[in-house]
């Protein structure tokens, strides 16, 4: 990736969306449970004992977001990780949060 590069507007927007999307920690937890593989509704809902209605409207927040995608297996929707740029995104962004950890602003 080239950061000289110079980004448009819909470029940088989309961007920003995906990090919208990202900055909510049950969100994130929902993506890292897909990290470990695809799954349906009602397994993450169990997973993170939640209200299957929670984690659906999550989802929808990550799928229109493009970092999640759905699959139907008879009955059940099944997501899973869009792709590896997701994935990278949220181990880059879990490992930086892990190496600044305990990091405050008055330490700058």
């Amino acid at each position: 990736m080239d950061m000289q590069q110079d980004y448009d507007e819909p470029q940088l927007m989309e961007a920003a969306a995906i990090f919208h999307a990202l900055a909510d920690p049950a969100r994130l937890r929902t993506l890292t449970q897909l990290a470990h593989g695809a799954s349906s509704v009602t397994r993450l809902a169990e997973a993170s004992e939640e209200r299957i209605g929670t984690v659906s409207a999550r989802l929808k927040v990550l799928r229109q977001a493009r970092l999640v995608s759905r699959r139907r297996e008879g009955q059940s929707a099944v997501y899973s990780i869009a792709d590896d740029h997701v994935f990278q995104l949220i181990a880059n962004a879990l490992e930086h949060a892990e190496e600044h950890q305990g990091f405050t602003s008055r330490e700058s």
